[in-house]
């Protein structure tokens, strides 16, 4: 009965609200596909459900087929959570949403459904100052963080960007660079400035 009401919820709300903003569902995904990136939706079942109580998690994904090539990986139409670029559960982005979702005897559903609806609302305005590879590049630089960090530099290097390169190069430096496994980050950035020529800056 609950994952009926799960199931109805996707088909009746989630849907017609995705779909009307570019959206296309196969099974609980939701990708909307632009020129430059990949937008996605996520609905993933916990495995811990039972007939009295089904939760649910929103993922939030970006892909950009700029970064896949970047790293070597083959450039897929159809990506999965797991192969975004960027990757967020719903309440990270949209702060007044929970991460998880439940649905129990006791749940209003059209509580639930407006909560659920103005998260996705918000992570897709989210999403539209997302409109490039660099902006994704510009959200994890200016953390900064260390995730997509070589993909970050190579993206920089190969559009001349060395001001921004080096920025956030130091930005790392400052964050992360009395950690015992900097070494190993620094060694990979060096050999990427080598390699287009630009000067690293040890600290």
């Amino acid at each position: 009965m609950l994952q009926q009401l799960f199931n109805d919820m996707i088909k009746q709300d989630v849907k017609p609200f995705l779909s009307k903003r570019g959206f296309t569902k196969k099974g609980l995904n939701f990708n909307k596909i632009t020129d430059n990136l990949i937008y996605m939706f996520n609905f993933q079942k916990s495995s811990g459900n039972s007939a009295d109580n089904v939760m649910f998690y929103v993922n939030c994904g970006i892909y950009a087929a700029e970064l896949a090539q970047i790293q070597s990986r083959e450039i897929v139409t159809a990506p999965k959570e797991v192969d975004c670029h960027f990757r967020a559960r719903i309440g990270e982005i949209a702060k007044s949403v929970p991460d998880r979702f439940s649905i129990t005897l006791d749940t209003n559903m059209d509580d639930l459904r407006k909560t659920l609806l103005s998260g996705l609302e918000e992570v897709i305005q989210f999403y539209d100052t997302m409109t490039s590879t660099r902006s994704l590049v510009d959200y994890y630089t200016s953390g900064p963080f260390l995730h997509l960090g070589e993909e970050s530099f190579h993206l920089l290097l190969q559009s001349n960007d060395v001001g921004a390169a080096k920025h956030y190069l130091k930005a790392l430096q400052e964050k992360y660079g009395t950690e015992q496994r900097w070494t190993i980050f620094e060694n990979k950035y060096d050999a990427i400035f080598n390699k287009y020529g630009v000067e690293f800056d040890k600290l």
